[in-house]
């Protein structure tokens, strides 16, 4: 049986909120850095494009089956709610201890950091406050702040979160669809790039092009946002599906958009394993002064991201607590905002020790491999929930896409495993570690 409608989570999020979340979610600064280092892999831009798009389809498939998963179960907590239900607690627990410990936390406290390294760069090196922002004590001091403004906004309420989100998400689109348009009128590139030979006469392997695809699906991660949001969702079975889908088709766009535009602007052979790959682009298109403009709109999408992380994370905690497998007070909601105010504040509190500590960048390595196994596995339980018929909801393509997916999502983790075999192996030692854990909250919840 799925479980009743939970009353505390009013349902006031509408389609634009639900797609800002998803939308926000997924862009970041993976896109802007990412690419150099694909194309030193492959050593072809065409190849580079076809990557691109094969994994925004991989993307545009998982989406596809949550939203039937999502339309099914509109509840909040997303994989720890589908595991829980089609499977058993335990692995629901898993994904939400994943969740827990890395999910979200961490790249909160990644993308803080980022948000205030990019801002200070954005600042022209000759002004004396350029100078004082770029020492370590304040770059982590912007990072802590930027956490707490969230934290506060995000504490009063889903209306009030939904309306800063959605401004923040079109306001990030509006500035990444002017940068590709103005690159491609006004900067100086060339379409020849495309043709140009690299400087290199081997090709590709297949173990390259599976790296490769594992960064583009990290720069596609987050596709999945709107499902953590269930309970507040207003109309789920429609809003869900079409947040998903749409939200996932304008980042492809945007994405395919924007490595079309870095090939134009930059030869091959200096695209080739440049991290800032977007920078380099914006100085070819419109000179060196233009890196500004580029560092503040990267700072700007990580500002939007970090403000998703924070309303996403906590869903998932108070889903756990609500049911027993957490800590209880992680499952109170405010009488006045309606909003789980302390898995809040505990999410930000971990982000905020991170930033302080600086460990959390080997936390993201080692955890890239652990999360992308609950997505697979949930999206196999599309099958379960036919068998059960409690989908009113159909997403298209069924039984294709979810195999296709599943398929892809498997190839990208032993890939992962066979490049980075010691993160992968502490990935599955912090899963493994959730086994006791869960059992000793069953435990207390009886």
């Amino acid at each position: 049986m799925l479980s009743q409608e939970n009353h505390l989570l009013r349902r006031k999020l509408g389609l634009l909120a639900l797609l800002s979340m998803v939308v926000a979610n997924m862009i970041g600064a993976g896109i802007f850095t990412s690419s150099g280092l694909i194309m030193a892999q492959l050593r072809n831009p065409y190849l580079l494009i076809i990557l691109w798009i094969f994994g925004g389809f991989i993307a545009l498939c998982g989406a596809l089956v949550y939203s039937e998963l999502g339309a099914a179960m509109p509840e909040a907590g997303g994989e720890y709610v589908f595991l829980s239900r089609l499977y058993h607690p335990l692995p629901g627990f898993l994904s939400g201890w994943i969740s827990f410990v890395v999910g979200f936390s961490a790249p909160i406290a990644a993308s803080a950091i980022g948000f205030s390294e990019y801002l200070v760069q954005g600042i022209p090196s000759e002004w004396p406050v350029s100078q004082v922002l770029s020492q370590p004590f304040f770059l982590k001091a912007i990072a802590v702040a930027v956490i707490l403004l969230f934290t506060l906004v995000h504490i009063r309420g889903i209306e009030s979160s939904a309306r800063w989100q959605n401004f923040l998400t079109i306001l990030k689109v509006i500035l990444i669809a002017g940068l590709i348009l103005g690159g491609f009128i006004w900067g100086k590139g060339s379409w020849e790039h495309f043709s140009m030979e690299l400087s290199t006469e081997v090709g590709p392997g297949w173990r390259s092009i599976g790296l490769s695809l594992v960064w583009i699906m990290f720069a596609y991660s987050g596709w999945n946002a709107a499902t953590y949001l269930g309970s507040e969702a207003f109309r789920p079975q429609k809003n869900i599906p079409r947040s998903l889908i749409f939200g996932t088709l304008i980042v492809v766009l945007l994405y395919l958009s924007l490595n079309t535009l870095f090939i134009y602007a930059i030869p091959p052979d200096n695209f080739q394993g440049e991290v800032t790959v977007g920078a380099t682009a914006v100085i070819h298109l419109f000179g060196s002064s233009a890196k500004y403009i580029l560092s503040i709109l990267i700072a700007f999408a990580l500002f939007s991201s970090i403000s998703a992380f924070i309303v996403l994370g906590p869903r998932v905690y108070y889903a756990m607590a609500k049911e027993g497998y957490f800590f209880r007070f992680a499952a109170r909601v405010s009488p006045k905002y309606h909003v789980p105010v302390r898995s809040v504040i505990l999410q930000s509190s971990v982000s905020v020790v991170m930033v302080l500590t600086g460990t959390f960048d080997q936390i993201l390595t080692f955890m890239g491999f652990a999360l992308g196994i609950f997505p697979m596995i949930a999206v196999l339980g599309v099958f379960r929930l036919r068998r059960l018929k409690q989908s009113d909801y159909r997403h298209p393509g069924y039984p294709f896409v979810p195999v296709f997916y599943t398929l892809a999502a498997l190839c990208i983790l032993v890939l992962t495993a066979i490049e980075r075999p010691f993160e992968s192996f502490v990935a599955i030692t912090v899963i493994l570690i959730g086994i006791p854990a869960f059992f000793l909250f069953r435990r207390k919840r009886i």
